[in-house]
């Protein structure tokens, strides 16, 4: 059994969200604004959290924003009829794990969930002794998920991190955009392909303002690669 926050300003939809996660199992704490919504993650330690983005006063993304600033790391999966690219990648940015689009199925929220339950679950179980991925002049922490570039720390965000993470990874071979979401968000079928291209370029951004000499290229027909210069 989990504990999952709900929260939906639409009674009935509040109402359904939280019947099929109790059905489910789970013990679920259902509240309508955002405000409401920081108090109950003070004083309950959730496993989880269903976020509709459209709220009163205090939108999905920023309860999202301050859960993170707070301290709390349980996955959220922001819910909303709002599905362009640019609103995905600001609710990723705001610190959410997963992104449900209106109109959904309660078996689905339920199989994301469940998904996200598990990782959060593969995660707490990993070591936490330091595991440095290096190639050029780039140093990867992915236990404390600090990156540095040319010999200092450039801050990246979590997806953009992870994303830098797998094409160092797989360096000098190029992945596909499918393999870049299966890795990095977790899924190739619920987000679109673009969202792919939207963070490599800002991954590109913030290694060229670092002065950094690996370069991520364009593999057409592929997807991207990451370029690590012998002389590196």
């Amino acid at each position: 059994m989990a504990r999952i926050l709900v929260v939906d300003d639409d009674v009935e939809m509040r109402e359904l969200v939280t019947s099929s996660l109790t059905d489910d199992g789970h013990d679920v704490t259902a509240v309508a604004d955002g405000v409401a919504a920081l108090i109950a993650a003070l004083e309950t330690p959730f496993d989880a959290a269903a976020i509709d983005v459209m709220l009163p006063e205090m939108s999905g993304f920023e309860i999202c924003r301050r859960l993170r600033q707070s301290g709390q790391t349980f996955p959220v999966i922001l819910v909303t009829a709002r599905d362009a690219v640019d609103d995905r990648i600001f609710g990723l940015d705001s610190g959410a794990d997963d992104y449900l689009t209106k109109p959904f199925s309660l078996a689905e929220l339920s199989a994301r969930i469940r998904a996200q339950l598990r990782r959060q679950s593969a995660a707490s179980s990993a070591p936490t002794t330091p595991n440095v991925v290096a190639g050029g002049d780039l140093q990867l922490d992915t236990t404390a998920v600090r990156a540095r570039v040319a010999g200092r720390v450039v801050a990246f965000s979590v997806k953009e991190f992870s994303l830098l993470r797998f094409l160092l990874q797989n360096a000098p071979e190029a992945v596909s955009r499918g393999q870049i979401l299966t890795d990095v968000w977790g899924s190739a079928e619920h987000f679109d392909p673009t969202i792919v291209d939207q963070y490599v370029s800002y991954v590109r951004r913030k290694l060229t303002a670092a002065g950094s000499s690996v370069s991520i290229v364009t593999v057409r027909g592929v997807g991207y690669r990451l370029d690590l210069p012998e002389s590196a």
